[in-house]
């Protein structure tokens, strides 16, 4: 970790947000607020900020490099990614025509996090097998990493017919789009990101983050080995800032709660109490308080990992959308200088 280079980024799945008076938002309306937020997080100083990818009553958006171009056209600095493309059901090609796309409406300023997804939606959808879950994702990362240089393109396997064209359009304008691969926790995928060149978000959305530092010691021991130079590696996970950290608590907890208990239900959980909850404030990979605490909290979590990014997944479920805002200008404006002062300290 250089402090110098280390970057902060927001992450959103478009959760539909409840209106002051309890309702829930349509659709039409939670997008705006996610274009809303991005705008602001230009406007704070963040360094990227990420829209996931899902296809669930629950959320709005399954096309985010639209709401991205939709933020493109409203900012003039902060980087713009997915959080995460569901490469396994989608098509690389289209992926990369797509964000190719997406950089040239916003003059350079476009990356994508590849992953498998932690819903399986998708793959019913769009026609895709889930007894073939590994072989899709492997197959088309492989696929996705030839189209990356952006020149002839001479490729097979067994998910789709051979591909031979001279090239993909549109280009980008960088001549390669900056790409992550969203990695969870299995070493296998920590090794196999490494293998491809790419640099590596790893998501940490459960349990104490200085736990994972052994997959960042393999992502890099794996570099090393293949005579790779060493790429950058960032860390997404949950948390939200208020102005107190009773504030924070209490604001986040029943839209916590809420969404995390509806998962339970699709996944054999049980619900989630309010002291589980208080638990991974306090100990696991919820960064969530005051402006002071939170930035306590990254700084300690930064160094542990020794990692080039943080991205702050800032939304939750019902959270209304004035909370999310007031909680990314807490982000942009005291979080961010507050971390850089104590890892410069």
């Amino acid at each position: 970790m250089a402090l110098e280079t280390l970057q902060f980024g927001l992450d959103t799945f478009g959760d539909v947000n409840a209106r002051p008076d309890g309702a829930l938002a349509p659709y039409d309306e939670v997008l705006r607020n996610v274009v809303a937020q991005g705008v602001l997080a230009d406007q704070v100083g963040i360094d990227a900020f990420g829209i996931g990818e899902h296809h669930r009553d629950d959320f709005a958006v399954s096309a985010p490099e639209v709401v991205l171009a939709a933020i493109a056209a409203r900012t003039d600095r902060i980087g713009l990614g997915s959080a995460v493309t569901v490469l396994s059901s989608d098509d690389p090609v289209r992926v990369y025509e797509r964000f190719a796309t997406l950089d040239g409406i916003s003059s350079g300023r476009a990356e994508i996090t590849l992953g498998r997804g932690s819903f399986t939606e998708s793959f019913p959808l769009f026609g895709f097998d889930l007894s073939d879950y590994e072989r899709l994702f492997s197959e088309k990362l492989d696929l996705f990493a030839a189209l990356r240089p952006e020149g002839p393109v001479s490729w097979q396997g067994t998910h789709r017919p051979p591909l031979e064209v001279d090239g993909i359009y549109p280009k980008s304008m960088r001549g390669s789009i900056p790409v992550w691969v969203g990695v969870g926790g299995s070493p296998e995928s920590v090794v196999r990101a490494a293998r491809y060149d790419f640099p590596m978000m790893l998501a940490i959305i459960g349990g104490d983050p200085a736990r994972f530092r052994p997959y960042i010691d393999l992502y890099r021991k794996a570099l090393a080995d293949l005579g790779r130079p060493q790429l950058p590696v960032g860390v997404h996970s949950p948390g939200f800032v208020a102005d107190t950290d009773e504030a924070a608590r209490e604001q986040l907890f029943p839209h916590f709660k809420r969404a995390r208990d509806r998962i339970g239900r699709d996944r054999g959980w049980g619900p989630v109490s309010k002291d589980q909850f208080l638990d991974d404030i306090a100990h696991g990979a919820m960064h969530v308080g005051s402006p002071e605490t939170v930035a306590r909290k990254i700084a300690r979590t930064v160094r542990s990992l020794g990692v080039d990014r943080f991205d702050l997944k800032y939304s939750y479920g019902t959270m209304p959308h004035d909370q999310l805002m007031h909680g990314i200008e807490l982000f942009g404006t005291r979080v961010v200088p507050l971390v850089r002062e104590m890892l410069a300290g």
